[in-house]
């Protein structure tokens, strides 16, 4: 693994959220990552323009509910990050990286502790 800052990608992965900044969001990540969601069901994305249609409503329920950093903590191989919006509904999200410090993929998921209010992400 190269030694580019993880932790600080997915601050910058943050402040995008939280401006709605779609264009900042998708550059964050490999042309070929994919993102998994299983906070409506399963769910998975690949490729930059899987991602935006992803991404792209989600991001405006972000900037105007309110988007939160609650945990954000290194693990092997990656960087686990819990979030909320609206000050309530909290999601986790694990983030893997490519050796040219891009994220490759993301898995998330409702918290356990709000796990039936369901997920905005």
């Amino acid at each position: 693994m190269s030694d580019f800052d993880q932790m600080g990608l997915v601050v910058d992965w943050v402040d995008a959220c939280r401006r709605g900044d779609l264009a900042m969001l998708l550059d964050l990540y490999a042309d070929n990552a994919e993102l998994e969601c299983s906070c409506n069901g399963r769910h998975r994305y690949h490729g930059r323009s899987e991602l935006e249609a992803y991404w792209q409503p989600r991001l405006s329920t972000f900037s105007s509910a309110g988007f939160g950093l609650e945990e954000i903590h290194p693990v092997p191989h990656g960087v686990d990050l819990e979030y909320s919006v609206a000050g309530a509904l909290r999601i986790r999200a694990s983030f893997r990286f490519s050796s040219e410090g891009k994220i490759r993929s993301t898995i998330c998921e409702p918290a356990l502790q709000n796990a039936h209010e369901g997920c905005a992400c």
